[in-house]
């Protein structure tokens, strides 16, 4: 009962803070672009709302896959939360949970019979190269520290500092991943404007409020992972900063930056992936990295 209370907390706070959040990311765009912009809760409200709209859904869905895959969106990043902030589990559960959200990525805008949600899900296919980043910062993290969970790498980070100091260039490949899943990134292919909402566009009521939910807990997920991660062992305010300082920055950078074409913004992160990868092995190589 403790462990499902504790789960639920968690959940509860990984979708307001990551709401929050997502509010700010916002507000720092619209200032950036001298637009007075929506108030930082404007996202909480924005996602609560849906769940008391109309639920229309299209002539042209697969209902299967159209209702079920926002249910299975919001169960991957539960499981989420589960394996990160409650039970400090393997990164390569983490890894899963990322993987399956592509999946769901592609899935979602395919079932809903949209050209918009089509080309989405197209997008969602070669953005996959964009992914190995993430694995090879995953790796890096074992060799340095000869672990995948969450709990010794905490450990290894209490003795010997944060691993952003160590491994700085993997740091930097994990952190291109959350640019890119930042709203309004350049490198957002799936949900460029000329596609509407990409493989949002066709869901409705409360299944685009499962959406919304969704997004902000994987906001959170992926910000907790990275602090952890790089940055050693936090407490609540560090947590906070951190997650408050990556919002800002991914917010400013969003908001001065053009979203790049699908070819220009695979190739930008491969690229900027490439040279971190072979950095990083350099850096092993000549025993910079102890």
């Amino acid at each position: 009962m403790n462990l499902m209370a504790n789960i639920l907390i968690q959940v509860i706070i990984a979708f307001l803070a990551g709401s929050l959040l997502l509010g700010l990311h916002r507000k720092v765009m619209a200032r950036v672009q001298k637009r007075p912009g929506p108030p930082i809760v404007q996202h909480l409200i924005h996602s609560l709302k849906f769940f008391f709209k109309e639920t229309a859904i299209p002539k042209t869905v697969s209902k299967v896959f159209y209702i079920g895959i926002v249910f299975i969106l919001a169960l991957v990043w539960i499981v989420g939360v589960i394996a990160g902030p409650v039970a400090h589990d393997s990164l390569l559960i983490l890894f899963g949970v990322y993987a399956v959200y592509k999946i769901v990525e592609h899935n979602s805008g395919s079932s809903s019979g949209s050209p918009y949600g089509k080309l989405s899900c197209v997008r969602a296919v070669l953005s996959a190269a964009t992914e190995l980043p993430l694995f090879a910062a995953i790796v890096f993290v074992y060799l340095v520290t000869g672990t995948m969970n969450i709990g010794e790498i905490i450990t290894y980070q209490s003795v010997h500092g944060p691993l952003v100091f160590s491994i700085p260039l993997a740091a930097l490949m994990f952190f291109m991943l959350i640019i890119t899943k930042s709203p309004y990134s350049p490198f957002a292919i799936t949900k460029d404007k000329a596609l509407i909402s990409g493989f949002e566009t066709e869901h409705f009521g409360f299944l685009r409020g499962f959406m919304l939910f969704s997004e902000s807990i994987a906001w959170y997920v992926m910000l907790w992972v990275f602090l952890t991660i790089f940055f050693g062992p936090l407490n609540a305010v560090g947590y906070l900063v951190g997650m408050i300082v990556i919002s800002f920055v991914t917010g400013f950078i969003n908001a001065a930056t053009p979203i790049f074409s699908p070819n220009h913004s695979v190739m930008t992160q491969i690229t900027i992936g490439a040279i971190c990868f072979f950095g990083t092995i350099l850096m092993i190589f000549t025993g910079v990295v102890a």
